[in-house]
């Protein structure tokens, strides 16, 4: 595989997640029914407040997931395989999976304040869905090939393979940021097919598609268009 965006520097990586560790961590045992002035006697309190800022920390990396998932593509036959990271979204679930985990323990452990504890739980439990795992689950058999002798794809219900000697020209389709959304193939025959990147959750790759498409297929390539 070819690193197309390297993840953050693990310094980086282990302050961020750190200060969101402790932050939680701090405002957690407000959830738990105690003061701070109880904190002192209640040892037991301190496994509840550490479960709470790993349930708040692991949140971050799924949401986040730049921060320790590298932005790779797949090199075939002088081309490349654009696709979503199936072994990414599989770690995803695996750690989503330790905050219902970690809410159910606290939860019946602890005399918690249910109004702020479900506040919680929500930030902690929604984000995750809503963000990444709804549209990697989508998006899990979504891919684009480029190569030399053919493209090829598949989004969700619309997939297609196109030889090189069918199509007449390709027309890269930019949005209002100058960034590429689809890409319009015309073909010998008159026809057309519009392959939606944005819908595929490639925006991962934009870049390196477009770079792929002005240095290799420049016989093929029609002037830019914009989206309306």
């Amino acid at each position: 595989m070819k690193t197309v965006r390297s993840s953050h520097p693990a310094e980086s990586n282990i302050l961020l997640l750190s200060y969101v560790f402790f932050i939680a961590c701090f405002f957690s045992y407000q959830m738990l029914g105690v003061t701070f002035h109880d904190l002192l006697h209640w040892h037991n309190a301190y496994i509840g407040i550490f479960l709470m800022g790993v349930a708040a920390t692991v949140m971050v990396l799924i949401v986040w997931e730049e921060m320790v998932f590298p932005v790779k593509a797949i090199p075939l036959k002088g081309g490349w395989v654009f696709k979503n990271h199936r072994t990414k979204l599989k770690t995803q679930i695996l750690l989503y999976s330790i905050i219902p985990a970690i809410i159910c323990f606290v939860y019946f452990q602890y005399e918690v304040n249910r109004l702020h504890f479900i506040l919680w739980a929500l930030v902690c439990m929604v984000p995750p869905i809503v963000e990444k795992l709804v549209s990697g689950l989508k998006n899990y058999n979504d891919f684009l090939t480029l190569t030399p002798d053919f493209i090829e794809y598949k989004n969700n219900e619309k997939e297609g393979r196109f030889e090189a000697n069918e199509i007449q020209s390709i027309t890269p389709i930019d949005d209002e940021n100058s960034v590429i959304k689809k890409i319009q193939l015309l073909f010998t025959n008159k026809e057309t097919v519009v392959i939606d990147l944005h819908e595929m959750e490639l925006e991962d790759f934009y870049d390196a598609i477009d770079a792929y498409i002005t240095a290799n297929y420049q016989h093929w390539l029609h002037v830019k268009a914009d989206l309306k």
